[in-house]
């Protein structure tokens, strides 16, 4: 696995000690730049890549470290600056320049490395090429970032070795020039990595994979869990004599967990205004259904800046008439993560929201917080449609490589203009045996459909009734 190393220091790395860093493997090594500057890049005298370094970037939200990197170790106070160097595995060397790096770093700022064996300060001799063998690396599709493992015609296949593989920039920058070039994205991951929500929702399936590599059984899908072999420069499914995809028996191994994840996916539409504030529709459901506002928002993980929907409005409003994918997190003892999509339309903007948190096994999910949360939505942030559903898994929000339980939902909402559309009495009289709660003013109600407490899979057979009913009006 390609090894990344990652430098956690007190004090922003300054030019002074980015210097010092740069000069790991000595003087004969060459320094080159790439996306736009914002990745320096060691490189052999022959120009082969080693090492990557990401620009530096200051984290304020506390509990970051310890969500991406574990508890084992202990992380600077926030705010800190989190810096990543990212070793190639063409150079066995790479990996202890990377460290050496980032030890240089903390000597000289304060903080501490991640891995925290992985520091050092000496100097890493490396060679031109490995092993003598004259290689060449292809160069990578316009506007990706250094440091991709593989890169044939049809994929781009990196390496990672982490305890939660996140949406990081360069991860993100990655997927992005994939998908522009036309090729796939595929990580590989060693068994017991976990995917952070953010890039779960990212790799939305096919071409794109989380691969696991397994020492009992192979290669497999992380999240379908389908047996996979590496065929004609992409990972695919190895099919057995009737042509069908084969379940790793690793996947299928473990129980779903006693905790539990509660998600609230809801769209809110606003009409054009110089004062929109956007993230207010979030911010709410975030109190309603935890008793605070969020932590921190960002556009990528680690999550670094501080809650505020100002400066998330001004965001948007400069990448307008783009849409916006941001992210935001909860407190590190209250574990929530959200994705916020900002789009304009025709007629004002969108807000696209999926709220999950996590809740352990003695833990009541908050379903005496719904009904308000859907009210005040309808009330003060133009509600348009909210699904809530409940699944059995990880309260941590992280995506293991096995099994876990579907989501079930627990209720549906439809905002006032959806119901004028479908019409009230159509809406209000689905062929179920449920009557919708109506908020808001009597004329123009919106309704709001209680579908169960979440254990029961029946309700997707509800919801799909309901659905289907409201789109026949």
């Amino acid at each position: 696995m390609t090894k990344d190393v990652i430098a956690l220091t007190s004090e922003m790395p300054d030019s002074r000690a980015l210097l010092a860093g740069l000069h790991a493997g000595g003087p004969e090594l060459g320094v080159t730049t790439a996306a736009d500057d914002a990745v320096i890049q060691l490189c052999t005298p022959g120009g082969r890549p080693l090492v990557s370094v990401e620009a530096p970037v200051i984290v304020h939200t506390p509990g970051e470290a310890e969500r991406l990197l574990g508890t084992q170790a202990t992380f600077p106070d926030v705010p800190f600056w989190w810096t990543e160097a990212r070793a190639s595995t063409a150079v066995p060397e790479a990996e202890s320049l990377a460290g050496s790096f980032c030890g240089r770093l903390v000597l000289l700022l304060g903080g501490t490395t991640w891995p925290a064996d992985a520091a050092t300060i000496q100097v890493v001799r490396t060679p031109d090429e490995p092993d003598g063998h004259d290689v060449t690396p292809r160069p990578a599709p316009d506007g990706a970032l250094p440091a991709v493992d593989v890169l044939t015609d049809s994929t781009a296949v990196v390496l990672i070795d982490r305890p939660v593989i996140a949406l990081t920039a360069w991860l993100s920058d990655v997927l992005r020039a994939a998908v522009g070039s036309g090729r796939a994205l595929h990580i590989v991951t060693p068994p017991h990595a976990r995917l952070s929500q953010p890039l779960r929702t990212a790799l939305t399936g096919p071409p794109n994979r989380w691969v696991v590599q397994d020492p009992d059984c192979g290669y497999y899908d992380g999240l379908s869990g389908a047996v996979l072999r590496w065929q004609d420069g992409t990972f695919a499914p190895a099919l057995d004599q009737h042509g069908e995809a084969t379940l790793a028996a690793a996947f299928a191994s473990s129980e779903p967990p006693a905790e539990h994840q509660l998600t609230v996916s809801f769209r809110c539409h606003h009409a054009p205004d110089a004062d929109l504030l956007l993230g207010r529709s979030l911010e709410t459901a975030w109190h309603h259904l935890t008793g605070t506002a969020p932590a921190g928002w960002g556009t990528a993980e680690p999550i670094n800046l501080p809650w505020s929907p100002r400066q998330l409005t001004a965001l948007a409003r400069d990448r307008a008439p783009e849409p916006s994918h941001l992210l935001a997190v909860g407190r590190p003892d209250r574990p929530a993560l959200a994705t916020l999509r900002v789009a304009r339309t025709e007629s004002g903007v969108t807000e696209d929201v999926t709220l999950s948190l996590g809740h352990s096994a003695d833990e009541p999910p908050p379903f005496h917080t719904i009904d308000s949360l859907a009210e005040e939505l309808v009330a003060q942030h133009g509600l348009s449609t909210m699904l809530i559903t409940l699944r059995r898994a990880r309260h941590d929000l992280t995506v293991p490589a096995h099994l876990e339980g579907p989501p079930i939902p627990v209720s549906f909402t439809l905002g006032p203009a959806d119901v004028q559309a479908v019409g009230l009495d159509h809406a209000r009289r689905p062929p179920l045996p449920l009557r919708p709660t109506p908020l808001g003013p009597a004329t123009v109600p919106a309704l709001h459909y209680h579908l169960g407490d979440g254990t029961n899979p029946d309700a997707w057979d509800d919801l799909g009734t309901l659905t289907r009913h409201l789109r026949n009006s």
